[in-house]
C-alpha cells in the first residue's frame, strides 16, 4: 500500500510537467526524456524538469561483543525513493526512506530558490544541516559502508529550517536556522565554510570548518581536511561537543586507493560517488582509524570512548551498482570490551 501510494504521488507530481511541456515527440525539441539512470523529463530549454529515482542498499551484518555473536542477519539498510526537479528559478526535492523499518519516513522535503546563481541559494524545508564532510556526502558514495562513530554521535541530521548557501570560486559557505528536535521548541544555528586551494581534475586539497549552536546549551565544532591525487584519497575530521560544560571529542582518519585508476570526484565542498572508467568496473580499497568519544553501536559498544580500526573493499560494476564489504574492530577505552563488525552490501542507486 505504501509503495503504491508513493508511486501515485510521484505520478501526480509529474503530470503537470508533461501537460505544460508542449508536444511530446521522440525526436522533437519540446521535451527530452532520459531513462539512463533516474527517469528524467525536461523541456529542451531546461526551464522545467522532473526526475524520479532512488536507491536500495541490502546488507549482511555480523557483529560480536567480546567474542560472542550479537548480530547475524540480512536487512534492507536503506530503500529510498525521490522526486526532484525545477520550475524556472525554483527547484524541489521530495525523498522517502521506506527501508530499515522506517515505514515511509520523509527525509528531504524542500523548496529551493536558485535565481541569484551559485553564489546565493536559499533552501526552505526538511534538509541536512550543513555540518561535516562525511555527513554531507551521500550514503550512496561514501567509501566506507557506514559513517564514523564521531559523525554518528555528534553531527546534526536532517531538520526543518531555512538555509543560505553558495559557492564563489573554490570557497563554499552555508548558514541556516533549524528546529532542534532534541529540545522542546528549541532552535539551532549551523554553519559551514570550505576552501579548496588546490582543485583540479586529478588533485584536490580541502579544508573545512563547521559550528552548530543548539538549544539546551549544546555547541558542536568540526574541523575537516582532505586530499586527493589521482586514485588516492584521504580525509579526516575532528569533532568536539560541549554540553552544560561537559566536553567530548573524537576523530577519524580514512584513506582509500582506487586500484583501477579512477579519481574520486569532488564538487561544492564534498566528495561524490566513484564512477568506473570502463566497462570492467572499478575497485577501491579503504582503511579507517577512529578514536575518542563516539557512537560505536555498529561494533556493539554503544556510546563510549573507544578506538577502532577498519578495512574495506568496493567494486563499482557501473555507475549505478556497487558491491562492498567492511570489517571494523573496536576496543572500549573505559571498559576494555572488544567489539567488531563485518558488513557486506549490494547497492543500486539511480
Amino acid at each position: 500500500m505504501l509503495i503504491r501510494n508513493l508511486v501515485m504521488f510521484c505520478a501526480l507530481l509529474l503530470l503537470p510537467h508533461v501537460l505544460f511541456a508542449g508536444v511530446v515527440t521522440t525526436d522533437g525539441d519540446d521535451v527530452v526524456v532520459n531513462i539512463k539512470g533516474p527517469i528524467e523529463i525536461k523541456t529542451s530549454d531546461g526551464l522545467y524538469s522532473a526526475k524520479l529515482g532512488g536507491n536500495i542498499q541490502w546488507d549482511y551484518n555480523y557483529a560480536e561483543l567480546n567474542g560472542v555473536a550479537d548480530e547475524d542477519d540480512f536487512n534492507i539498510r536503506r530503500a529510498r525513493l525521490y522526486l526532484s526537479g525545477n520550475v524556472k528559478d525554483w527547484s524541489y526535492k521530495v525523498q522517502f526512506n521506506v527501508g530499515n523499518g522506517n515505514g515511509g519516513t520523509h527525509e528531504d522535503l524542500y523548496i529551493r530558490y536558485n535565481g541569484w546563481g551559485k553564489q546565493a541559494v536559499v533552501t526552505i524545508g526538511n534538509q541536512k544541516e550543513p555540518f561535516g564532510l562525511e555527513h554531507l556526502e551521500s550514503s550512496k558514495g561514501i567509501s566506507y559502508l557506514e559513517r564514523s562513530a564521531v559523525t554518528e554521535a555528534y553531527v546534526p541530521g536532517r531538520q526543518e529550517g531555512i538555509l543560505f548557501s553558495g559557492q564563489r570560486g573554490d570557497i563554499t559557505y552555508a548558514l541556516g536556522i533549524f528546529e532542534d528536535d532534541a529540545a522542546n521548541d528549541g532552535t539551532a544555528v549551523t554553519g559551514r565554510v570550505t576552501y579548496a586551494p588546490i582543485n583540479s581534475a586529478d588533485q584536490v586539497l580541502h579544508f573545512g570548518v563547521a559550528h552548530s549552536n543548539r538549544a539546551a546549551n549544546v555547541e558542536i565544532t568540526g574541523l575537516e581536511v582532505a586530499y586527493g591525487k589521482g586514485p588516492y584519497h584521504i580525509q579526516s575530521e575532528f569533532i568536539s561537543s560541549e554540553e552544560n560544560n561537559v566536553n567530548r571529542e573524537g576523530l577519524y582518519v580514512q584513506a582509500g586507493w582506487i586500484i583501477t585508476g579512477e579519481t574520486r570526484p569532488y564538487k561544492n565542498g564534498i566528495f561524490k560517488r566513484v564512477k568506473p572508467g570502463n566497462s570492467s568496473g572499478a575497485w577501491e580499497l579503504v582503511v579507517r582509524y577512529e578514536d575518542g568519544d563516539g557512537a560505536y553501536s555498529d561494533e556493539e559498544l554503544g556510546s563510549t570512548d573507544a578506538t577502532s580500526y577498519g578495512i574495506g573493499v568496493n567494486y563499482y560494476l557501473n555507475n549505478f551498482i556497487r558491491i562492498g564489504a567492511t570489517f571494523t574492530d573496536a576496543k572500549d577505552n573505559i571498559t576494555d570490551d572488544d567489539g567488531s563488525e563485518f558488513r557486506a552490501r549490494l547497492q543500486i542507486a539511480l
